[in-house]
């Protein structure tokens, strides 16, 4: 199998930081930059562009398979980059909790004034995903 494919425990679980949120935003960018080159190219062809769709055992509600290995104490409970590549292009990240199960949380403000690193936000995720 592929190693591309194939998650390792090293690199599995990172931290949702505000560079986290900056590389997001790049890759939207870019990718609506394509559309609209892909736009202009083909308007007269029909070309359909390959679409992703979310990973059946990455959704939200669902336990983290044992594939992608163990959860560093440390980072449950903590906002995760997602692993499903299916959300690198859109603004979300995933909380973990201890039994292993994921929330997925959007990372635009909540209310128009809490933003993903907000300590009040923060502390409302720990008290819902907390088992």
């Amino acid at each position: 199998m592929d190693l591309l494919f194939w998650p390792s425990e090293a690199n599995s679980f990172r931290r949702f930081t505000p560079e986290s949120l900056a590389a997001i935003e790049e890759r939207i960018a870019e990718k609506e930059k394509q559309q609209a080159e892909v736009k202009q190219k083909s308007k007269d062809q029909g070309a359909e562009e390959e679409k992703l769709t979310p990973q059946l055992d990455l959704k939200t509600c669902k336990k983290v398979p044992s594939l992608y290995g163990d959860i560093p104490v440390e980072l449950i409970g903590e906002p995760l980059e997602d692993l499903d590549p299916y959300y690198s292009n859109h603004k979300t990240f995933m909380v973990i909790n201890k039994r292993r199960t994921i929330f997925r949380f959007t990372a635009t403000r909540a209310l128009c004034i809490f933003g993903p690193f907000n300590p009040v936000r923060r502390l409302a995720i720990k008290v819902l995903t907390h088992s």
